[in-house]
């Protein structure tokens, strides 16, 4: 194993301070780094030291699918060489820790046993992220270094990190979220497939030019309709590639590259072998592999935007824990408003009813708000509602008829910014439950949810069908209803409403499913 550390000048300094600092470790697919950091305010924070050690895990991930014994023991000497540094920071108290994993672990069918030896051998829990809190993390690392450039709410810009086993990319509109998606392509897992078909050394470039061009595609695809656009390469591999052919750069902010001298030097790199990068570049093994199909996939997709420069930054998802570490663990106001701002997005895609779209999550929410002492959900539970009310009718741009269930999957396999699967999904089986039947065990993943989880899903989509059912016309008629409970009713006051037949026929309709969950009558009166 090779250790590769970076002390800051300040250490001392800092370590001297009162207050303690902290440490986050991310297990990667072809190496483990650790962060170790002192907490400022207003989400800052100082890095004291960092370390990076090369272990192959996604070598055995990405071509058997597990990780293997002599791996899974090499990462338990790594994190307790690491372990020892922590000690000389007096960082020993689990709260002051965070450990990740990405796609290398996520994806290992061994998963849970791999982390379980690395909880006994080593005292780290360490969590296996999903595509949701990778982009998360992302976005707030980079979002400091995005907000002080002139063109952050002018164009559009593409977010793009090649990691090992994936890319994640995340499109800002003018300054907010449009959508975020993970691709099964990463430099690792390419390398691996490349080596697997044991083609010549034209021929492998050959094939990696393909798949990387099938990506690509899918990549413009999901980001149309654009018209002026940065793109913005994280990664190790886009940082390495600026230093080597940019002299000056401060890393705290965006490197400006210019196209043609990365495709010459992506060229160059596709054209050596591993020992030849090795011995040129002073890397290790595992960055020597991963390099030419990483700058690969950021050339080509500069080529296919017709940029003539890329920006290259250095945020990572270490920087964007320590963020929300340094901000109290709280996801920020402005954190919500990109999630809803991407749900606004995806509804627009889908020409969903915008004005009833924001009428029917306004009213669902204000029922949230009345209802809380009885369902005792979170404010993270408000939001999921909030984005399956601006989401349920998606489904009618496929087929009026069924619309409830196509809305279900088009949210489910969204990729929408800032929801974990499991949130995703409790918002997509919301939307699917707006309308029609009612929540049964056996249908499709409702079924096969945790009590909890099915629980959470009724009080849900209970709210929203009332709120549905009171702009059923898409008039929003009633402009501004009033809502408390007396005598075992939820009563809704209309005011200056006129004629409300239809409206009670509606509710009628739809109140049996929040009659079951909360006990209550539904009452709906003018004024």
């Amino acid at each position: 194993m090779r250790i590769r550390t970076n002390t800051a000048s300040s250490t001392k300094t800092s370590m001297a301070s009162a207050v303690t600092p902290v440490a986050v470790i991310e297990l990667g697919t072809s190496s483990i780094r650790m962060v170790i950091a002192q907490l400022r305010n207003r989400n800052r924070f100082e890095v004291l030291d960092s370390l990076q050690m090369a272990v192959a895990v996604g070598k055995d991930t990405f071509t058997q699918n597990r990780i293997e014994p002599d791996t899974t023991e090499e990462c338990v000497r790594v994190l307790r060489l690491f372990g020892q540094k922590l000690q000389e920071y007096n960082i020993v108290k689990s709260d002051q820790i965070t450990a990740v994993a990405t796609s290398a672990v996520r994806e290992a069918a061994n998963r849970e046993t791999f982390l379980d030896r690395i909880l006994v051998a080593t005292g780290f829990s360490i969590r296996a992220i999903d595509q949701a809190e990778v982009n998360r993390y992302i976005y707030q690392a980079v979002r400091p270094s995005l907000i002080s450039e002139d063109f952050w709410k002018k164009e559009d810009v593409l977010v793009i990190e090649v990691g090992g086993g994936s890319t994640e990319a995340l499109l800002f509109r003018r300054g907010r979220v449009s959508n975020s998606h993970l691709y099964r392509l990463g430099s690792l897992r390419l390398h691996q497939t490349i080596e697997q078909l044991r083609a010549p050394g034209v021929r492998a470039v050959e094939i990696m030019r393909i798949q990387v061009r099938q990506t690509v595609e899918q990549i413009l695809e999901s980001i149309a309709p654009v018209k002026k656009l940065r793109l913005v390469a994280l990664g190790g591999d886009a940082r390495f590639a600026c230093t080597r052919l940019k002299a000056k750069w401060n890393t705290k902010g965006l490197a400006r590259l210019p196209k043609e001298l990365l495709s010459r030097f992506t060229e160059k790199v596709l054209m050596k072998s591993t020992d030849e990068l090795v011995r040129r570049h002073q890397i290790t093994y595992p960055d020597a592999e991963t390099l030419g199909p990483a700058l690969l996939i950021y050339d080509y997709l500069a080529a296919e935007l017709g940029l003539q420069e890329l920006l290259v930054g250095e945020a990572n998802v270490r920087n964007g824990i320590l963020v929300e570490m340094a901000s109290g663990g709280s996801r920020t106001s402005d954190f919500k408003k990109q999630i809803i701002h991407s749900a606004q997005a995806l509804g627009r895609r889908y020409a969903v009813d915008a004005a009833h779209a924001r009428y029917v999550a306004e009213i669902s929410g204000r029922i949230f708000q009345l209802m809380q002492p009885a369902h005792r959900l979170s404010s993270r539970d408000e939001l999921i509602l909030h984005v399956s009310a601006l989401l349920h009718e998606t489904g009618v741009y496929v087929n009026r008829s069924s619309h409830h269930k196509h809305s279900f999957y088009i949210i489910l396999n969204s990729g929408l910014f800032g929801l974990g699967s499991e949130e995703l999904l409790i918002a997509a089986l919301t939307a699917r439950y707006h309308r029609r039947a009612l929540p049964q065990t056996d249908h499709e993943y409702y079924g096969t949810l945790p009590m909890e989880m099915r629980i959470k899903v009724l009080k849900l989509a209970s709210i929203l069908r009332i709120a549905d059912a009171l702009d059923m016309q898409h008039t929003q008629k009633l402009s501004d209803p009033l809502f408390s409970l007396e005598n075992g009713n939820l009563i809704i006051t209309a005011v200056g409403a006129g004629n409300l037949d239809l409206e009670q026929h509606r509710l009628k309709e739809k109140s049996n499913l929040f009659t079951q969950v909360y006990g209550l009558g539904i009452q709906l009166q003018g004024s």
